[in-house]
């Protein structure tokens, strides 16, 4: 047999190591020394009362023993408790870490929304209130009312103008035909008489025919053709 098989053997024996082996052997030796004594009733007293010490001692031992044992076991069914329950607590770490993130996520967004809200509230904070706008756009209607009247009525003004100015452009064209029809005549007239005398003929305001049609008088000299 090997050292390690003895020393297993040992162990198994000794249990904890405590010496239990060495216990029993030393109440066997005991027992059989205090069965074939022969010594006095004293001394077999004696051996009887470290025997039932000896055998005291080892019944506690064992007590130990099985005290260890039950409590050892319940040790293990705490850590399996412990365990089941850090596993549970893993498994609620690992749900709660994916709603944190999914909440982060949510939170991230609504900081977004919140940021854009706060540069939109700005700039509508900048602009002028509803009723106020309302106010400014009707009496800007009025007033866009009042200039297209204005307007109309001015270019009512402005067709009668045109009318009366295209009277007048007319009545000046025709009065410039007939200046010049007098102005001709007038020509005519002077030409015939300086055919017929060499006297210069001297031609009043009366010789110009009026604008009218009136008949035209001439002043000249006595001597004609």
């Amino acid at each position: 047999m090997s050292d390690e098989e003895v020393i297993r053997r040992r162990l198994q024996i000794d249990g904890d190591g405590t010496g239990d082996d060495r216990r029993l052997n030393d109440l066997l030796k005991t027992f059989v020394k205090w069965c074939n004594s022969t010594d006095s009733a004293e001394n077999s007293q004696a051996i009887h009362d470290r025997l039932l010490a000896q055998l005291a001692q080892c019944e506690f031992a064992m007590k130990k023993s099985d005290f260890c044992a039950s409590m050892m076991e319940q040790e293990l069914k705490n850590y399996a408790a412990i365990s089941d329950t850090i596993e549970t607590g893993i498994e609620t770490a690992k749900t709660q870490i994916v709603q944190s993130k999914q909440n982060l996520v949510l939170a991230k967004k609504i900081r977004k929304n919140r940021m854009e809200y706060d540069v939109l509230a700005k700039i509508i904070n900048q602009q002028p209130d509803r009723k106020n706008t309302i106010k400014e756009l009707d009496s800007l209607k009025q007033e866009l009312n009042q200039l297209q009247e204005k307007k109309a009525s001015l270019e009512r003004k402005l067709g009668t103008k045109k009318k009366d100015f295209t009277v007048l452009m007319r009545s000046i064209v025709e009065l410039q035909n007939k200046l010049d029809s007098v102005a001709e005549d007038i020509q005519d007239i002077a030409d015939e008489k300086m055919s017929c005398d060499d006297e210069p003929i001297i031609l009043t305001v009366d010789d110009v025919p009026s604008p009218e049609g009136n008949d035209v008088v001439l002043s000249t000299p006595e001597k004609t053709c």
